[in-house]
């Protein structure tokens, strides 16, 4: 695939966007979704998160089926369903997984054991299993043993970083880190979305079996030209005002208290600037109450989503959970320059300095001296918005959805190094 230049001037913010060297993508021949032995490719996925809430997980998992079941795989996708609610228009056939809400995080389910007649009546040629500590999981590995197929995982939650936001004690949080590296251990390839997450897990001394499987962004649909200032107008911001953007769900594990801590610097400092915060979530009347000067749109998706990024200025992400960053991307997308905490799912997307800054984790002081650098230096937001833009334009969907899909065709044939 390959992304051709163009020239862009919105809002007075004149842009050039080069062309990345083209991409290239390999099959094996024939019909993608077809094996050696001429049968069509057949895969579970099993998810704890797959359409009742809209997070990354969901996000990801509902292009990889989109992108298996138009190369011609039959696809069945495992996973609690909340029948009150759907947050995602999911793609693929569901088979519903029982599940009770998450004791403490309702918006959220506790998912039990695999459907057996279901998934045995499927015959699937690989499991895939997008790993939470639950039963679910367990019981994913024990069928896949049963069924003699393939288990492969992907990464994509720091499950242990999470468990301090919840009062957890620390025995439980080695318990569970010491289940979660046995349990990638057993998988014949692990799926994680950074290579700075890679080392990480690495350095911890977790079995290397590790695959680079990034991420990618609809260029077209997040683009600086969807820059609104009627939009921007709508909301009370004025014309040269710039805009802090935040875009998460709205949750302790993001980092919302240095969020806070960020806005309440900059103002006590005097620097002008209009906050904007756009998602929702069950910390969202904490941050209310913490920012009151703070705009909050709840959440956004498609060309409104696209609309409120590029009608920003400065992209700031606190949080050091993440395994890769889609919001960061797609900020870097919209044409703006990020401050981001320094960890591995934002490693491997800014680039310090060049693309925006990255701020020392949990250091509310960090991030308000890099927000504040660019709030008063327009053009440096002007340079590092068109790097960031200029950088997205290498992370593409395809390339690495094709890549998963050879990696399951060389393990099913028994190919795969």
């Amino acid at each position: 695939m390959q992304v051709a230049s163009y020239n862009v001037d919105v809002e007075g913010r004149s842009r050039i966007l080069k062309t990345p060297k083209a991409l290239k993508v390999f099959t094996f021949g024939g019909e993608p979704g077809l094996l050696s032995n001429g049968r069509r490719m057949r895969v579970a996925i099993v998810a704890s998160s797959y359409n009742y809430i809209r997070d990354g997980v969901a996000l990801t998992l509902n292009r990889l089926v989109e992108h298996l079941e138009k190369a011609g795989v039959e696809v069945r996708v495992f996973t609690p369903v909340n029948k009150k609610r759907q947050a995602v228009q999911h793609y693929g056939q569901i088979v519903p997984v029982p599940s009770i809400p998450l004791p403490g995080r309702s918006d959220y389910r506790l998912a039990f054991g695999l459907p057996q007649a279901e998934i045995e009546a499927f015959k699937p040629d690989i499991i895939h299993v997008a790993l939470a500590p639950d039963w679910l999981g367990y019981s994913t590995l024990r069928t896949a043993r049963k069924l003699g197929v393939p288990l492969v995982a992907s990464y994509h939650t720091c499950y242990e970083k999470y468990l301090e936001y919840y009062g957890v004690a620390n025995i439980f949080t080695r318990l569970l880190k010491n289940y979660l590296s046995s349990y990638y251990a057993t998988c014949k390839e692990v799926y994680v979305p950074t290579q700075s997450m890679i080392d990480e897990l690495r350095q911890d001394g977790l079995h290397d079996n590790f695959i680079l499987w990034q991420r990618g962004v609809d260029a077209d649909l997040f683009n600086p030209a969807r820059r609104s200032q009627a939009w921007r107008q709508s909301l009370g911001i004025a014309p040269a005002e710039v805009v802090v953007l935040f875009v998460s769900r709205l949750v302790r594990e993001k980092q919302l208290a240095t969020l806070a801590g960020i806005f309440t610097r900059l103002k006590a400092q005097g620097v002008p600037f209009r906050s904007l915060v756009v998602g929702d979530g069950p910390e969202r009347q904490m941050l209310e109450e913490a920012c009151p000067d703070t705009i909050f749109t709840g959440t956004l998706q498609g060309e409104e989503l696209a609309r409120a990024y590029a009608s920003g200025d400065i992209f700031v992400f606190p949080s050091d959970t993440e395994t890769f960053g889609n919001v960061t991307l797609e900020a870097m997308a919209s044409g703006l320059p990020c401050v981001c905490a320094s960890a591995p799912g934002s490693q491997s997307l800014v680039v310090d300095g060049e693309t925006g800054f990255l701020a020392t984790p949990r250091d509310a002081d960090s991030f308000t001296g890099y927000v504040r650098r660019l709030l008063e230096d327009p053009d440096l937001r002007h340079r590092m918005g068109i790097a960031a833009r200029e950088r997205s334009l290498s992370f593409s969907w395809s390339v690495p959805m094709e890549m998963l899909l050879n990696r399951y065709r060389k393990l099913i044939d028994g190919t795969a190094a």
